[in-house]
């Protein structure tokens, strides 16, 4: 089985995120925020803890039923949910491009300079 390449806008550029990621993490963080456990959320959702775990790490893509589920179990709409992740992409790639003011995290706040970008590598079986 092969991974999956991502397609590089620029050659040697990083890849953008892709929305299933910046979704995952955005409801991580709605969760986290609440101090809830997967469990929890999950419960609320419909969904096992499992399979909220993975679409929080960005490997399940989950139908449009299921991010309106999660979004109701977290107290916030599809749209505004669907908003907050549109603006995560567009400022994860604000700082890939390297056109930013201020990044979180210790190491790149105030520096001035992108972090450097991801390191993508693809496998082959």
């Amino acid at each position: 089985m092969a991974e999956i390449s991502r397609i590089y806008s620029r050659w040697g550029q990083a890849p953008e995120p892709l929305w299933r990621e910046a979704l995952g993490g955005r409801l991580r963080m709605l969760r986290t925020d609440r101090d809830e456990t997967l469990a929890e959320t999950a419960e609320r959702a419909g969904i096992s803890p499992q399979y909220l775990s993975e679409i929080e790490r960005g490997r399940k893509e989950p139908s449009s039923e299921m991010i309106a589920a999660l979004a109701g179990a977290l107290d916030s709409t599809l749209a505004d949910l669907a908003l907050a992740v549109a603006e995560d992409l567009r400022r994860l790639a604000r700082v890939s491009a390297g056109t930013f003011t201020r990044v979180a995290g210790p190491q790149a706040i105030g520096t001035g300079r992108a972090p450097a970008p991801p390191v993508a590598l693809a496998m082959a079986a």
